[in-house]
């Protein structure tokens, strides 16, 4: 189960978000258009999936962006794109879960340019499965990209954004950050963790000139859900949640950079998936019955 079977089961099978619903309560502003404008932007994952869209966006926005990912070659060809637009844009390889490697990119970052004015810490990995069958090298797996990649790539910034006395951090986490999500929960774990440390940082940072924005979205087309490992589970008989609820990634840059541009503490999108948490917060007996049935369903394939 994932929050794709949650989203599946509370929208129904015909479901489809329609495009004023995903505007729902993430308004655009005039004036968010020239924000990006020669900015120095490091987005971590950016070879694929929203990182690569996160990309594209801020080097159209007239940002100069530094894509990393441990596919090197794949950032590459996502600066490529952005240098055959008229942009600015460089590749370099990070591993976000080793810290060195992150206060590395920041040094070459500001020895290039002179400053960083935005890093998005949007790398990340999934697990499914359940807890019982989960090994240690599991949690480490997802923890350690999650959590610790995000928390790598933020600190690292930070103390150059402080001796700035400006710059701004952008940590995406999930709706699994924002409700409890069994057969995942290593996941869930490192969204929710990504969520606390995110809100206090904003807290610090806002007298020290660093602004600090949480984006949590519901479930977007990319790879990372359609290629997430199961755990001690029927594969023949496994149905992936429908790909019809998800978020296109172009879409979610652009509504996340609008968002970001307006300094939004958080940012919950779409309309289902800001439904969802609110829905959550008033009356979480209603979910925790769902999530048990789903919790069942699963069992029955769980491998003996």
């Amino acid at each position: 189960m994932s929050t794709g079977f949650i989203v599946d089961a509370f929208l129904g099978e015909r479901y489809r978000t329609p495009t004023f619903l995903f505007l729902v309560g993430n308004f655009r502003r005039w004036d968010v258009d020239d924000y990006y404008q020669d900015k120095i932007a490091v987005v971590t994952g950016g070879a694929a999936g929203l990182g690569r869209e996160l990309c594209l966006e801020l080097g159209l926005r007239g940002a100069t962006v530094v894509a990393v990912d441990v596919d090197q070659e794949g950032a590459e060809a996502v600066c490529q794109t952005i240098r055959t637009g008229g942009g600015n844009a460089l590749a370099a390889y990070l591993d976000v879960t080793i810290f060195e490697n992150a206060q590395r990119i920041v040094k070459d970052v500001v020895g290039k340019y002179g400053r960083i004015d935005l890093i998005f810490n949007n790398a990340g990995t999934a697990l499914h499965g359940e807890t019982r069958d989960l090994g240690v090298e599991h949690w480490r797996t997802v923890l350690d990209v999650n959590l610790m990649g995000v928390i790598y790539g933020a600190i690292s910034a930070y103390g150059q954004m402080v001796k700035q006395g400006a710059g701004q951090i952008v940590n995406i986490g999930s709706l699994a950050g924002l409700i409890p999500v069994p057969k995942e929960i290593p996941y869930c774990t490192s969204k929710w963790a990504v969520v606390g440390f995110t809100s206090s940082l904003r807290l610090e940072g806002a007298g020290l000139g660093v602004k600090v924005n949480l984006v949590c979205p519901g479930i977007m087309r990319t790879a990372i859900h359609q290629t997430v490992d199961y755990v001690n589970v029927d594969q023949e008989r496994l149905v992936r949640p429908q790909t019809k609820h998800f978020v296109q990634p172009t879409q979610a840059a652009r509504l996340i950079l609008d968002q970001v541009a307006q300094n939004r503490p958080l940012i919950i999108f779409p309309f289902y998936a800001r439904l969802i948490w609110w829905l959550y917060r008033f009356n979480p007996a209603i979910f925790n019955l769902l999530f048990r049935k789903m919790l069942r369903d699963f069992r029955k394939l769980r491998l003996p």
